[in-house]
């Protein structure tokens, strides 16, 4: 019985002529049972037809995600050429932008869509049309790997949900190119996305942010980085390191490691200066460590050391929390007690009770000897400073200026 194969596009980039005719040894996969009309089952195992697929798969439609490069066409892989020039259909957000991608690989003649984050939804019948004729489709992105703060979610979770085989070829990633150069602990990691740019949400998410024990990675725009390092500054303490990768594999790549607080100072005058272009990958390293429990009179003496010397209960809890480590839910309670209490002169202020070892002066002043029974472990000293309490820095901000706040 004659076989029947499907009708050919013209084609002269790599992969030409994949669909055409068969060769000896090899077998021709069939038209679908359906829109394409009546099929004819071919003989041939694993592997036969002019797509090295079966008959079977080649009805059923194949999904491949193909990432690309990021920023240097360097990157662009010999698979990602052949899977691009092998498919049917090729879905991407900007059809424009991946004709320059084809054109450069020596691929032509193929069929684009535009599957962006306003229409992907409305093309995806379409899409599970071409696979329903047996075709392949592969799914781009602008840069790096689709789906990833990117469209095409929705396509797959359709796909995958109609029986069709998804795919991937992997390749160029800027969340891991940023992890991999940043210097920080990549053995655990969560990959954040863009925030929220205002509101409830963005609070929310920056509040977990600051408590989560992974390196975190996220994506911004580069006229929001300094607002974005200055809220991470503000919840997470300006100690807290990061590392902030911009044009990644480009002719100007740059990875700035630091402080957040220095991070907010660097790419404010950078943006003021009109020097903060490209694309930003900000990775932010994890909650330290707790080395033991903090007690509730060294979170306090942290506290009112930072509310005597001028700072805000704002600053003076995220400068607590950078210090000390601890959760900024616990700290922020015990600020507003402290800055609603009368404040004394310098030379009659009292050391709380409850603080640990150190001489017998005040704050600031002389102040009597407590009883040892009102001490922790029997002694009858306290601290001159917070830094006399076990686990303390002696290092506090001059003032509220020490402490980025956030916008």
């Amino acid at each position: 019985m004659p076989v029947r194969t499907p009708a050919v596009r013209g084609e002269d980039g790599p992969g030409a002529g994949a669909r055409g005719a068969a060769t000896p040894g090899q077998s021709v996969p069939a038209p679908l049972d359906g829109p394409g009309g009546p099929g004819v089952d071919v003989p041939g195992g694993p592997g036969g037809g002019a797509c090295g697929v079966d008959a079977r798969r080649a009805r059923t439609g194949e999904l491949v995600l193909v990432a690309t490069p990021i920023g240097n066409l360097g990157d662009l892989s010999a698979r990602m050429v052949d899977v691009l020039a092998a498919a049917d259909l090729i879905c991407c957000e900007d059809t424009r932008r991946t004709r320059q991608l084809l054109t450069h690989a020596g691929v032509h003649g193929r069929t684009l869509m535009a599957v962006h984050e306003h229409n992907e939804r409305s093309q995806t019948p379409r899409i599970l049309e071409h696979l329903a004729r047996g075709e392949t489709v592969a799914l781009v992105s602008d840069a790096g790997m689709p789906i990833v703060s990117d469209p095409g979610a929705w396509v797959v979770t359709q796909a995958i949900d109609a029986g069709y085989r998804v795919g991937v070829v992997p390749g160029p990633s800027a969340v891991l190119a940023a992890l991999a150069v940043s210097g920080l602990p990549a053995r655990r990691f969560c990959f954040e996305g863009f925030l929220p740019r205002r509101g409830a949400e963005r609070g929310q998410r920056l509040a977990a942010l600051s408590e989560e024990e992974r390196t975190a990675v996220l994506y911004e725009a580069p006229g929001r980085v300094p607002v974005t390092l200055a809220d991470l500054a503000a919840t997470c303490g300006p100690q807290r390191a990061v590392a902030v990768a911009r044009e990644l594999t480009k002719l100007h790549e740059e990875v700035w490691r630091g402080s957040l607080g220095d991070a907010v100072q660097v790419f404010t005058r950078r943006a003021e200066e009109a020097q903060l272009r490209g694309e930003v990958v900000v990775v932010l390293a994890g909650k330290p460590a707790s080395t033991g429990e903090v007690s509730d009179p060294l979170l306090s003496c942290a506290l009112r050391e930072r509310l005597d010397r001028g700072s805000s209960v704002r600053d003076a809890v995220a400068g607590a929390v950078a210090e000390l480590g601890v959760a900024r839910r616990r700290a922020y309670p015990m600020a507003l007690s402290l800055a609603s209490e009368p404040r004394q002169a310098s030379g009659d202020r009292r050391a709380s009770p409850g603080l640990r070892g150190g001489s017998s002066e005040a704050l600031g002043g002389s102040v009597e000897a407590l009883d040892a029974s009102e001490v922790p472990g029997g002694s009858s000293e306290v601290p001159a400073s917070c830094s006399e309490v076990p686990g303390s820095s002696s290092e506090v901000p001059a003032s509220s200026r020490d402490v980025p706040r956030g916008k």
